[in-house]
C-alpha cells in the first residue's frame, strides 16, 4: 500500500475481526481434550481447565462421571450407535477405553454483539445488541454443533451465532436511513429474530431433527446504534437541539413578557392609587390656598399699585439717561464714519491715478513694440528686395549668355583654330592621305568640316542643358 494513501480503518477492522474469528475457530482443535480413555489411574481426578464443575471419580476400568443437576450429559460407547446416555443431570459409570462424554451448560447463553455496519448513505453506524440463546433439543445440538472445548463448552457456538447475527444486523442496516436506525430499531429485530430463528429453531415447514440445531432462541434486543462520524452525529443532533433551544427561547420570551405585562399592571394600579390620593390632597391644598391667596391679594394689589408708580418713575428716569447715550453714541459714529468716508476718497484718488499710471506704461510699452516690429518689418523688406534684385540680375545674364546663337559660336570656333592648330603635337613623319569622296579630291577639307560639325554639336547639347538648368532656377524663384 503506497504511504501516501489514506488508510483505510475499516477495512483493518474487518480483517482483524475475520482473523479473530478463525482464530477462535481454529482454538476447537488445539484445546480438544485427550481421549479419556487414556486417563488417570488416580483416583478422584478433577480437571482444573473444564467450565461446568464435574468429577471423575475411581480408578482405572471403574471410573464415574458425577456432572451438576443443571447440565446436559452425552455419553457415548464404542460399538454403539446412539448415546448410551442423554439428558440432563445424569452421572454415570465410564470406561476410559471404550467411552467418550460431553458435557454442555444449559443455561442462557449471552452473545454481546457490535456490529459495524454501513448504511444507505454509505455512513458508518456501529450497532449495540445482545442476544440470549439455549439448548432446545439436546439430540440435535449436540451432534450438529462442536461442544468440544472442555475450557468453553460454548465458545464456539456462541461465535458462529455472534457472526451469523452481525451479518444479519449489517444486510438490514444496509437497507435503512441513519434516522431510522436511530429512530426505531424493530425493523433491525424483527430481520434478526427471524434470521436466528431460521437458523437455530428451523422453519415451521421443517418436520424431524432435520431442521434447525436444536437451539432456542430466548430474545435479541438492540441496546444503541451509534453513528461512527464525530461530525455526522454533531449534525445530526444539531435540529433537534436548535428546535429545543428555539423553543427554551420562546418559552423564556413569553414568561419575561407574562412578567412584564403583570408588572406593568402592577405598577398601573399602584400609580392609580397614589394618582387619586395626591388629587384628595391637592384639593385641600387648592382649597387653603385659594383662601390664602385671597387673603395676599388684595395686600398684592396695593403693593402693586406702588411699584408699579415707582417703577414708571424710574423706567422714565432710565429712559431719558438712556437717550442721552444713545445720543452720544451716535455722534460718535458719525463722526467715525465721516472719518472713513474720508479715507475711502483718497485711497480711491489714489488707485485712479495708479491706474492712470499703469495705462501710460502700457501705451509706451505698446509703442516701443510697434516700433521694433515696424524696424524688423523694414530689414526684412529690404533683404527681400536685396534678394530679388540679384535674382534678376541673374537671370538676366542668363537669358544673356543663352541668347548667343550657334552661328555665333562657330564663327567664335572658327576665328580660334589656327589658335587650335598650332597647339596641336608636331607630327614626326609626314603622310599624304587621299580620301577620295564621290571621286573627287578634297578629302582633307571634309575631315575638317567633320571635326568642326562635331564641335558644334557639343556646343549645342552644352547650351541646351544651360538652358534647361535656367528654366529650374526661374521655377524656384517664381
Amino acid at each position: 500500500m503506497d504511504k501516501n494513501s489514506p488508510e483505510n480503518t475499516y477495512r483493518q477492522q474487518v480483517l482483524q475481526e475475520q482473523e479473530e474469528v478463525a482464530r477462535q475457530l481454529k482454538k476447537n482443535s488445539i484445546n480438544a481434550p485427550q481421549s479419556l480413555a487414556s486417563g488417570s489411574n488416580i483416583r478422584g481426578i478433577t480437571q482444573t481447565n473444564k467450565a461446568i464443575d464435574y468429577r471423575i471419580t475411581g480408578f482405572w476400568f471403574w471410573r464415574s462421571v458425577v456432572v451438576p443437576p443443571n447440565v446436559y450429559v452425552i455419553h457415548t460407547r464404542q460399538g454403539k450407535s446412539e448415546p448410551i446416555h442423554i439428558g440432563m443431570g445424569i452421572s454415570f459409570r465410564f470406561n476410559p477405553l471404550s467411552d467418550a462424554f460431553l458435557v454442555i451448560p444449559s443455561s442462557v447463553q449471552t452473545i454481546l454483539i457490535n456490529a459495524n455496519c454501513i448504511s444507505i448513505e454509505r455512513q458508518g453506524v456501529l450497532v449495540q445488541a445482545y442476544l440470549q440463546w439455549i439448548i432446545g433439543d439436546i439430540k440435535i445440538a449436540y451432534w450438529k454443533l462442536d461442544f468440544s472445548d472442555p475450557g468453553d463448552p460454548m465458545g464456539i457456538v456462541n461465535l458462529q451465532l455472534k457472526e451469523q447475527a452481525e451479518a444479519a444486523i449489517k444486510d438490514k442496516v444496509a437497507t435503512m436511513s441513519i434516522d431510522e436506525i436511530l429512530s426505531d430499531k424493530q425493523p433491525i429485530i424483527e430481520e434478526l429474530t427471524r434470521r436466528l430463528k431460521a437458523v437455530a429453531e428451523g422453519s415451521r415447514e421443517d418436520s424431524g431433527t432435520s431442521g434447525g440445531l436444536g437451539l432456542k432462541i430466548v430474545t435479541i434486543q438492540i441496546k444503541e446504534a451509534v453513528v461512527s462520524s464525530t461530525r455526522l452525529w454533531q449534525n445530526l443532533q444539531a435540529p433537534f437541539r436548535a428546535e429545543r433551544e428555539r423553543l427554551a427561547r420562546l418559552a423564556e420570551l413569553a414568561s419575561h413578557q407574562a412578567i412584564a405585562a403583570q408588572e406593568l399592571e402592577n405598577q398601573i394600579t399602584s400609580q392609580r392609587s397614589e394618582l387619586n390620593a395626591q388629587s384628595e390632597l391637592e384639593q385641600l391644598r387648592s382649597e387653603q390656598d385659594r383662601r390664602k391667596y385671597d387673603r395676599e391679594q388684595s395686600e398684592n394689589q396695593r403693593r402693586h399699585s406702588l411699584e408699579q408708580e415707582a417703577a414708571r418713575q424710574k423706567l422714565i428716569e432710565e429712559n431719558q439717561t438712556i437717550q442721552a447715550r444713545n445720543e452720544a453714541k451716535l455722534a460718535l459714529v458719525l463722526q467715525e464714519l465721516e472719518l472713513e468716508k474720508r479715507k475711502i476718497t483718497a485711497e480711491i484718488e489714489q488707485v485712479e491715478q495708479q491706474m492712470q499710471l499703469d495705462a501710460v506704461e502700457r501705451q509706451k510699452e505698446l509703442a516701443k513694440i510697434t516700433a521694433e516690429l515696424e524696424i524688423k518689418e523694414r530689414y526684412n523688406l529690404a533683404e527681400f528686395t536685396q534678394k530679388r534684385r540679384e535674382l534678376v540680375l541673374a537671370k538676366q545674364q542668363q537669358d544673356i549668355e543663352n541668347d548667343l546663337s550657334a552661328t555665333y559660336l562657330q564663327s567664335e570656333l572658327i576665328a580660334k583654330l589656327p589658335e587650335i592648330a598650332e597647339n596641336l603635337p608636331t607630327a614626326q613623319e609626314q603622310r599624304t592621305t587621299i580620301i577620295a569622296t564621290d571621286g573627287k579630291e578634297g578629302g582633307g577639307m571634309t575631315q575638317l568640316l567633320t571635326f568642326v560639325a562635331s564641335a558644334l554639336s557639343l556646343t549645342q547639347n552644352f547650351l541646351s542643358q544651360a538652358n534647361s538648368g535656367n528654366q529650374s532656377i526661374e521655377k524656384v524663384d517664381e
